[in-house]
């Protein structure tokens, strides 16, 4: 779909979906599995695992106590009732040669990101030589930070008319 546009293209994501686009970025060969449990999970993080399907859910408490800690409690429940599960076969699949090798690449670190380690992300934003922004966030700023989303997104929408 990408190639069928003609002049620049920002595309963004959140978390999971960033081993395509942004925010958990494997290397070639590496996995999202890999980058996520790189470092140590946060004392409030949930213990996640497959189901009898082989797809990973989000226990609801957690979307209060790790994944949108900022998020108000509607918001929250929201995020529970609407969540999509992650299958086990798609974070343990080898990344091909990521784009932001040969494109430039903005990062938004949370560093109130219980899901993700804000250390794991200074590092994978660092080995991208992305545009970095680090912000006291949580996991889902887009959500509880929507501003600050807006602006990274503004930055890299410049950038990109620009190169």
């Amino acid at each position: 779909m990408l190639d069928r546009i003609s002049g620049p293209v920002v595309v963004g994501a959140h978390a999971y979906a960033g081993a395509v686009i942004s925010s958990l970025t494997p290397d070639e060969g590496e996995t999202v599995a890999d980058l996520f449990y790189r470092g140590a999970q946060h004392a409030r993080a949930p213990k996640l695992g497959p189901d009898m399907h082989g797809l990973i859910w989000m226990p609801e408490p957690s979307f209060t106590s790790a994944f949108a800690q900022g998020a108000a409690p509607e918001e929250a429940a929201l995020l529970a009732a609407t969540q999509r599960p992650i299958s086990v076969a798609c974070i343990q699949e080898k990344s091909p040669t990521p784009l932001w090798k040969r494109k430039p690449a903005w990062y938004l670190v949370a560093t109130q990101d219980r899901m993700i380690d804000p250390d794991i992300q200074r590092f994978m934003a660092t080995r991208m030589a992305a545009h970095t922004r680090i912000e006291d966030v949580d996991h889902t700023p887009i959500v509880t930070n929507s501003e600050i989303v807006i602006e990274v997104f503004a930055a890299a929408i410049d950038g990109t008319v620009k190169s």
